[in-house]
């Protein structure tokens, strides 16, 4: 239970707690007993205070401290030693001191808990940690039984509790796979996956109805699995949609704040929470009397907190603070994993910190080609002085720099992977440097992978594109001089198997460490100092998103989908700056002008820039309307005096008048007749000759009635149509 006194802890007696059993609870295992009911809360309610992928963010655990003294529990749920330079420094064993003064009653095991190798994550368990760690599916082949204990059981105001751990079986590409390999590349370790989440729901089942065989009145899952889409059937949704017997859930790993209710596979509801990540919340479950469970988040911004907890937490901190505050370059510019609204980039999109990162290996390391993963890149840096302390927080992992010979086809089938995700995230995400490419995302991801989540093979249409190295064309057959890290290039880490230390050449190993590369690629290569040429993003990457996930308003399978989709790659339509699109929406004159301009200006290849043309004082559209003139698509004073439009720029357009603007634009050698039509409505119409002569050509066309409807106004969605059948005439 809860320590009943903070005590300032000493390394040098830290006391040894000797290995756990590896198997399950023992059914007459003594039970835990509570602290002293003064000590905690005050009710009959039972209180179990809860953290989650803290990642070193140490700071706030006085916050912890000062509620923990009116709670029953306090649990974590894995990803607590690993992510800022307390960890790295100390290999998580500060982090540990602190929850050991703390008073952590019981913890689950998060992926990152292995990032300091097996060896020193049992180290940790066994020798440091004052409290225990639960994992029911973490199973060493050579026995057949959980390395550490699946669950364990305390009791608390009459009723026992049982903290059941389980973690993601994501482990094994998001840490390191030759931590639960044996010399010869043979995996020694399972975290029951496979069988599309089956072997998992099993080990979780058979936990929990060991525990409420062994007197538990109430389970909770210490779970460090997620809820996101690429972690499917390993979520914590996952598991408690095929498991009975959960009370509540204690999720982790997504980063995402939850407090919500999950029906289980008989239909009950388990109460499923999770605080987000660094500290954003402490979370807080409530078992009242009557066995009801209720939850909450505690924000920690504006916590009290516990002054004793402060004072030993500074005590740690000053052990590598002086270390890590020495300045070692600058920066005029912020380097980001962000996108401008804050959240996450790195793993979804190239970044200007990304390509720093990246350019570092492939300068440092002298590669043809360098890459960096998303999921490795960890924090911003914001312009001035860059310390040791900001280079750590961006690579906390201290993975080593090698230098490899690939083939081209691997790393063509390394990109297939690492964009297989896109437009959401993934953390094999691959910044790059020496090399462009083009990701079209609307093609469904050909990786084929393995229940480990490891690449196999691709079958099918590939995504990736316009691939060059140096400015040349990848050559399949070709070799290049590949840079990364270890993780990746010799570990095949986050399912690279393409690469691994089988299926590669090493023709430098492990020569510096990551964070290393940085600082020497900054002060040795860049002077020092970070310049405006990061200020930006270098557009490596060219990502085609799906429009679907472009615009709030467009669903995947619309009518007009397909059409928006060339428009939008084409840059001719956009959306609102509210993210929608609004397909039933008008256009108006001017901005048809628009698009007859750039579609135009596309078909002759003539790369006007309109920007640098604009004049000062000119409405927004006079440059695109100058630019038509000139081209002969509209006559001069289109909007003018005597003009076709005088006055209607800002008026709504009809079909009929969408007809002659676009009819212009098309050059002879473009122009192809493709058919005959009848429309029943355009004869004698103003418009007649521009709309049959699109017609035509198939560029637009009429209604299953036979009617073409020139006076009705065009909407967003038909002006998509229109536009991507011309960009098709045009090709």
């Amino acid at each position: 239970m809860r320590n009943s006194k903070f005590i300032a802890l000493l390394l040098a007696l830290a006391l040894v707690l000797g290995s756990f059993g590896f198997a399950f609870a023992d059914e007459d295992a003594p039970v835990t007993t509570a602290a002293p009911a003064e000590e905690t809360a005050a009710s009959d309610d039972i209180v179990i205070l809860h953290t989650n992928d803290v990642h070193c963010g140490y700071e706030a655990y006085d916050k912890l401290a000062a509620l923990a003294k009116t709670a029953d529990f306090v649990v974590d749920d894995g990803d607590a030693i690993q992510g800022g330079p307390i960890g790295t420094l100390s290999k998580g064993e500060y982090i540990i001191e602190i929850m050991n003064y703390i008073g952590y009653d019981v913890a689950g095991i998060g992926n990152h808990e292995f990032d300091y190798g097996m060896d020193q994550f049992k180290k940790i368990a066994a020798e440091v940690a004052e409290f225990p760690y639960v994992c029911c599916n973490l199973i060493d082949l050579k026995t057949g039984e959980p390395l550490f204990d699946a669950y364990k059981i305390f009791e608390a105001k009459g009723k026992k509790i049982a903290f059941v751990g389980v973690d993601t079986p994501e482990t094994f590409v998001k840490s390191t796979p030759t931590y639960f390999q044996d010399e010869n590349g043979k995996y020694i370790y399972s975290f029951c996956e496979g069988n599309d989440g089956k072997n998992l729901y099993e080990a979780v089942q058979k936990a929990v109805d060991s525990a409420r065989k062994e007197g538990a009145d109430y389970v909770i899952v210490l779970g460090h699995l997620g809820d996101e889409d690429e972690s499917e059937p390993y979520r914590s949704l996952d598991v408690i949609a095929n498991t009975t017997g959960i009370d509540a859930f204690i999720d982790g790993h997504a980063h995402h704040v939850l407090s919500k209710t999950v029906a289980d596979k008989e239909g009950k509801d388990v109460y499923l929470q999770s605080t987000g990540t660094k500290f954003e919340n402490i979370g807080k479950l409530t078992i009242a009397a009557d066995g009801t469970i209720t939850g909450e988040n505690v924000p920690t911004e504006g916590l009290e907190a516990d002054a004793e907890a402060a004072e030993f937490i500074a005590s740690v901190a000053a052990r590598f603070e002086e270390t890590i505050n020495t300045v070692v370059a600058k920066t005029d510019v912020d380097l980001t994993i962000a996108n401008p609204d804050g959240t996450r980039a790195v793993r979804s999109k190239e970044t200007n910190l990304g390509d720093l990162c990246a350019d570092a290996y492939l300068n440092i390391m002298e590669a043809d080609i360098a890459f960096v993963n998303g999921g490795g890149v960890r924090d911003n840096i914001k312009a001035g002085d860059i310390t040791y302390n900001d280079i750590l927080k961006v690579h906390p992992f201290g993975n080593m720099a090698c230098l490899v010979e690939v083939t081209g086809q691997q790393i063509l089938d390394a990109m297939e992977l690492g964009y297989s995700q896109v437009p959401n995230e993934l953390g094999g995400f691959l910044q790059i440097a020496g090399a462009t490419c083009t990701v079209d995302a609307t093609i469904p991801t050909p990786v084929v992978r393995n229940d480990k989540n490891e690449f196999v093979a691709i079958e099918g249409e590939r995504r990736v594109s316009d691939v060059m190295i140096g400015g040349e064309p990848i050559d399949p057959a070709k070799t290049y001089k590949l840079a990364s890290h270890n993780y990746m290039l010799k570990e095949a880490g986050d399912g690279y198997t393409m690469f691994g230390k089988d299926n590669v050449k090493l023709l430098r190993d492990e020569v510096l460490i990551d964070n290393q590369v940085l600082i020497n690629y900054i002060v040795d290569k860049l002077g020092g100092v970070v310049g405006e040429q990061y200020a930006e993003s270098q557009g490596r990457i060219t990502i085609k998103l799906p429009v679907s996930s472009v615009f709030s308003d467009v669903n995947s399978g619309d009518w007009f989908e397909k059409y928006l989709q060339g428009a939008y790659d084409n840059g001719i339509i956009g959306g609102f700056p509210d993210g929608t699109f609004r397909p039933d929406g008008k256009l108006t004159h001017a901005q048809i002008m628009v698009m007859a301009a750039q579609l135009h200006s596309k078909q002759k290849g003539d790369e006007y820039d309109f920007i640098a043309n604009t004049k000062e004082g000119d409405a927004w559209y006079q440059v695109y309307e100058d630019y038509c003139v000139a081209e002969g698509i509209v006559p001069a004073e289109t909007f003018g005096a005597g003009g076709p439009f005088e006055g209607e720029e800002n008026t709504e357009v009809t079909r009929g008048q969408m007809a002659f603007y676009f009819s212009g634009t098309l050059t002879d050698d473009s122009y192809k007749e493709k058919k005959e039509v009848s429309l029943s409505d355009i004869d004698g119409y103003f418009f007649q000759e521009n709309i049959e002569t699109l017609a035509k050509a198939d560029i637009v066309g009429g209604f299953p009635d036979g009617t073409f409807r020139p006076d009705e106004l065009v909407t967003r969605a038909q002006a998509a149509v229109f536009v991507k059948n011309l960009l098709d005439a045009i090709e």
